[in-house]
C-alpha cells in the first residue's frame, strides 16, 4: 500500500498558540485552570489537557470565584467578556489572532455605517463569538439562498466577513451572490482569509487526484475537518473523517492501493502517526508526502505568559 500525506496538515498556528496558553498557564499558576468551551475541537487534545489539570466548562457560572479562566481559540462574545469581569475572573484570551482580526474588521465596517453580513455556520462557537463582538445586527448567511432572503434594500451600504474555517473557495459563490444583489458592498481582501484553512483544503484537492481513498484525522465537531472530508467527497474519492486509529475500517482499506492521509487544523500529528502505524498492520507500506506549502507562522502568547 502507498500512503501519501497531505502537506500541510494538522495543527495551525492559532491552535498551537491556544494549547500553549493552557499549558503555560498550568505551569505558571498551577491546576486547576478553567477553560470556557473546548480549547480547540479535538477530544484527544482536550483529554491530555484535562489530565494536566485543565477544567472545561460551557458556562462561566461553573467557574469558582476568582479562578483563572481561558477563552477558547474560537473567540467569545463581548457579553461573555463582561460576565467574566463581573464575576471577577482573571482571564487569558486564547482567541486565534485571525478570528480576532475578523472581529475588528466587523467593528470597523459598523463604524463606517455599513450593515454587516457574516458568512458562516449557525451555532458554531466562532460564529456566535463574532456575532457577539460586532455591535448592531449581524446578518448570518450560510448559502446563496440565504442571500436572497436578506431583508435589505439593494442600495444598503453593506460589508461581509466570514468564519475563519471557511476558505476563499467555500465563500466565493456566496460573495458573488452578495455582489449581484447589493451595489455598495465591501469585504476583506483575499490575503486576509485564514491561511491554514485554504492551505489544508488545497492540499486535499491535490491529494484527491492521486489516491483511491482519503482519511481525514479530526473530530466530528471540527468544522474545518468536516470540510476536508467534504472536499474529498466532492472530488468523488471515498473520504472518511476519523477521530483516531480506532475508527479505521481496515477491511475496507485492504483493497486500497493508494491512501491519502490528512488532518484537520486541531488534530495533533501523533494521531496521524497512530493511523500510519495501524495501516502497517495490513502489510508493507510505502510512505510519501505531497510537496506543499511550508507554514512557518507563529503567533505570540498573551503578555502575561510571554517571557520573551
Amino acid at each position: 500500500m502507498k500512503v501519501i500525506l497531505a502537506q500541510p496538515r494538522g495543527f495551525c498556528a492559532g491552535v498551537v498558540r491556544a494549547i500553549e496558553i493552557v499549558e503555560q498557564a498550568l505551569t505558571k499558576y498551577g491546576a486547576p485552570i478553567y477553560v470556557r468551551h473546548e480549547i480547540v475541537h479535538n477530544g484527544y487534545v482536550v483529554e491530555k489537557l484535562k489530565a494536566k489539570g485543565a477544567r472545561f466548562v460551557e458556562n462561566l457560572a461553573e467557574v469558582p470565584s476568582g479562578a483563572r479562566t481561558i477563552f477558547s481559540a474560537h473567540g467569545v462574545a463581548r457579553s461573555v467578556e463582561e460576565e467574566a469581569a463581573s464575576l471577577g475572573l482573571p482571564v487569558l484570551d486564547a482567541t486565534c489572532p485571525l478570528v480576532a482580526k475578523v472581529h475588528s474588521q466587523g467593528e470597523r465596517y459598523v463604524q463606517q455605517g455599513r450593515a454587516v453580513v457574516l458568512i458562516g455556520h449557525a451555532g458554531h462557537p466562532e460564529v456566535e463569538g463574532t456575532m457577539g463582538r460586532i455591535p448592531g445586527p449581524v446578518h448570518l448567511v450560510q448559502s446563496e439562498a440565504d442571500v436572497d432572503k436578506l431583508d435589505l434594500a439593494a442600495d444598503t451600504p453593506l460589508a461581509y466577513v466570514s468564519q475563519t474555517t471557511l476558505s476563499v473557495d467555500d465563500t466565493k459563490c456566496i460573495i458573488a451572490a452578495l455582489k449581484r444583489r447589493f451595489n455598495d458592498i465591501v469585504g476583506p481582501e483575499t490575503k486576509d482569509i485564514c491561511y491554514a484553512t485554504q492551505n489544508r483544503q488545497s492540499a486535499v484537492r491535490e491529494l484527491s487526484q492521486l489516491v483511491d481513498v482519503i482519511l481525514v484525522v479530526g473530530a466530528k465537531n471540527s468544522s474545518n475537518s468536516n470540510r476536508l472530508r467534504e472536499i474529498g467527497a466532492e472530488a468523488r474519492v471515498p473520504t472518511f473523517l476519523i477521530a483516531d486509529r480506532t475508527e479505521l475500517d481496515l477491511e475496507f482499506l485492504r483493497e486500497a492501493k493508494i491512501v491519502g492521509l490528512t488532518a484537520g487544523a486541531s488534530a495533533p500529528e501523533i494521531l496521524v502517526e497512530d493511523v500510519i502505524d495501524a495501516l502497517r498492520g495490513l502489510g508493507p507500506l510505502e510512505l510519501s508526502m505531497l510537496p506543499g506549502v511550508e507554514e512557518n507562522i507563529e503567533f505570540k502568547l498573551p503578555p502575561e505568559l510571554d517571557d520573551h
